[in-house]
């Protein structure tokens, strides 16, 4: 029987449970290994620590021993992607099922010792010429999970990538020897840098509509702009006003409240990007109440130009009404009927027509009816 025992061990040794002292990365055996885990890094005194392939319960186990705080980059993770992630940091299933499913408002919350704040990304989209269909803004979100020694972002949508962010602030150790709080502040900065480039583009779509509108229209051209491209630019703009509006509060707070896991000396960078957002959001507000003049004056010149068009009808059916009525009278079957047998009553008749059309026309002409 120990024979036995003894194959059974050599044949099977995979039934062993691994020993806990194995600290190497197994994405097999690590719950919070994800494919959708875009960089983990390691920084610690402004810089970035050396090493790849570190998986976030590695990165975390080395900054509870040594210091610093780990950087999480993530794009679209499933539940089940993001499940290991949130168990080792303790992260809220709250905010986790927001992370996760997105579609969710600018804002910021707290819970325990995180806070999760929600961004709407905003992306222009080039068009060659705007149309009822033309799409103007791509919208996208950025969730960030800020702790006191780690900073996990979630990224949803095809824009918006954070790889550029993360090389400037590892340019400058200084700022990021600060902490966590230095990355939020430093993504909120630039989402709503991209903000202000956005409502650069969408001010010069505005002003083409505008110039379109009351631009003198070119012969043989109908008057006035497509009403369709109007409403699209503005429903554009309304999704543009959806995430630039909610996040005022999430800055301000950021900005004027004391917070246990923001950096004192990082506060007054968040009054600087608050101020950049009201500033944005001024021209949001700005845009719907000018496409609103916009749409109301096309509206109004459309009124106006069937107005014309009604009075030139008129007009030449009131010129016209002359004719018919004379030579509806000289059509009538009677004997007798004065200047029917008068040798000159044919030109009589067309003179007196042709003198009295010219009479209406001219007097039309004078009040602008023709």
């Amino acid at each position: 029987m120990s024979m036995i025992r003894d194959l059974r061990a050599a044949v099977r040794p995979s039934l062993r449970k691994p020993s806990p002292a194995h600290s190497l990365y197994d994405p097999t055996r690590d719950p919070s290994a994800s494919s959708a885990v875009v960089d983990c890094a390691v920084y610690r005194g402004g810089r970035r620590l050396p090493g790849e392939c570190l998986s976030p319960r590695e990165s975390m186990r080395r900054v509870r021993e040594d210091g610093g705080f780990v950087w999480i980059g993530l794009h679209e993770p499933t539940e089940a992607e993001f499940a290991g992630i949130a168990k080792e940091f303790g992260l809220h299933p709250l905010a986790v099922e927001d992370a996760v499913h997105a579609h969710q408002r600018p804002k910021l919350e707290r819970y325990d010792d995180t806070l999760f704040t929600v961004f709407k990304t905003i992306h222009y989209v080039e068009h060659a010429e705007l149309t009822a269909t033309s799409e103007v803004v791509e919208t996208g979100e950025v969730m960030c999970f800020t702790g006191r020694d780690f900073v996990i972002t979630v990224r949803h949508g095809g824009q918006g990538s954070l790889r550029a962010l993360r090389h400037r602030l590892q340019d400058d150790p200084e700022l990021l020897a600060k902490g966590p709080s230095a990355v939020l502040h430093s993504l909120a900065d630039h989402v709503v840098d991209g903000y202000i480039a956005v409502a650069a583009a969408v001010q010069d779509d505005i002003d083409e509509v505008e110039s379109a509108v009351f631009a003198a229209p070119a012969k043989g051209s109908p008057r006035g702009v497509d009403a369709g491209r109007i409403y699209q630019l503005k429903r554009e703009v309304l999704e543009f006003k959806r995430a630039v509006a909610p996040l005022q509060r999430p800055l301000e707070l950021l900005s004027e409240r004391p917070m246990r896991l923001v950096d004192p000396a990082i506060q007054k960078y968040f009054r600087d990007v608050a101020d950049h957002l009201a500033r944005v959001h001024e021209q949001v507000v700005g845009f719907d109440e000018l496409l609103n003049s916009i749409l109301q004056a096309n509206l109004a010149q459309a009124t106006v130009a069937q107005n014309e068009d009604m009075r030139k009808i008129t007009s030449w059916a009131g010129i016209i009404a002359v004719p018919t009525m004379i030579c509806g009278v000289y059509g009538m079957n009677f004997d007798h009927m004065p200047e029917l047998h008068w040798k000159y009553g044919y030109p009589m008749v067309m003179g007196a027509i042709v003198g009295i059309c010219f009479t209406i026309h001219r007097a039309l002409r004078r009040n602008g009816w023709l």
